[in-house]
């Protein structure tokens, strides 16, 4: 199985998908980071203001809530710890979590990444459905994408002494690896969503010009193409460890 050349092909083209993406977005990302707004306001002040445009309560350092909270859940922004481009919206804590370059910079990529991650807080407020189906899956996700390929793996060299035992060992980790790439499918709509919704609300909120616009649109695309790219690799992969299985 490891010397096959399907095998081998699906590994290279999935390494120089993710080669490709990553590059893509870092590059983007590093690009519009040099173009200020034309209308000053760092990552955090650009969330809280299509926060207050979404009717949405934040909440100050130490949770608090102003007046006005509008019946819904308060949205915390705070500072990422992990690093760069690790900006991201934790539904449990529901918290916007920006990267420094994101959190404290007045750029065309800070504002569309902030913007975001806002639209993801917009969707827990409103129930998305695919939202609500991707953070149900989340502990599977966490669970399959570890324990899958061993089984399968495991499955496979079993099978020459127990081909029983071989086989439906590798059946459980398709089951499990088909949960992993049903998570993957789901986050597309989710992303492509809180995109959509980041652009209108950076064009309602005036908080970028006509030509800053399309540069914002530019890096939420890149973006995006991460988790096109990543949920065609696992596509191709659970193809393949279908037909081993079968086989």
């Amino acid at each position: 199985m490891l010397f096959d050349p399907t095998f081998i092909a699906i590994m290279v083209v999935g390494m120089v998908l993710g080669g490709i993406t990553t590059w893509y977005i870092k590059s983007t990302f590093k690009r519009y980071s040099k173009n200020g707004l034309a209308r000053p306001a760092t990552g955090a002040q650009v969330a809280a203001n299509v926060l207050r445009k979404s009717n949405l309560p934040i909440a100050d350092s130490d949770g608090h809530v102003g007046a006005s909270a509008f019946g819904k859940r308060p949205v915390t922004i705070a500072r990422s710890t992990q690093g760069k481009l690790s900006d991201h919206f934790d539904p449990r804590s529901n918290t916007v979590a920006l990267s420094e370059e994101v959190h404290d910079k007045s750029t065309v990529a800070a504002a569309a990444v902030a913007a975001h991650e806002v639209g993801h807080a917009v969707q827990t407020a409103e129930a998305y459905l695919p939202g609500r189906i991707r953070s149900a899956l989340a502990p599977a996700f966490s669970i399959s994408s570890s324990m899958a390929v061993w089984l399968i793996i495991g499955g496979f060299f079993l099978y020459g002494t127990n081909a029983f035992l071989g086989t439906n060992l590798m059946w459980l980790g398709v089951g499990l690896f088909a949960v992993a790439v049903l998570f993957q499918l789901v986050t597309l709509p989710v992303e492509f969503d809180a995109s959509r919704r980041a652009m209108v609300l950076l064009r309602e909120t005036g908080t970028l010009t006509a030509q800053e616009l399309p540069q914002a649109r530019k890096v939420l695309t890149a973006a995006a193409l991460t988790y096109v790219a990543a949920a065609l690799i696992a596509v191709m992969q659970l193809v393949y460890w279908i037909a081993l299985a079968r086989d």
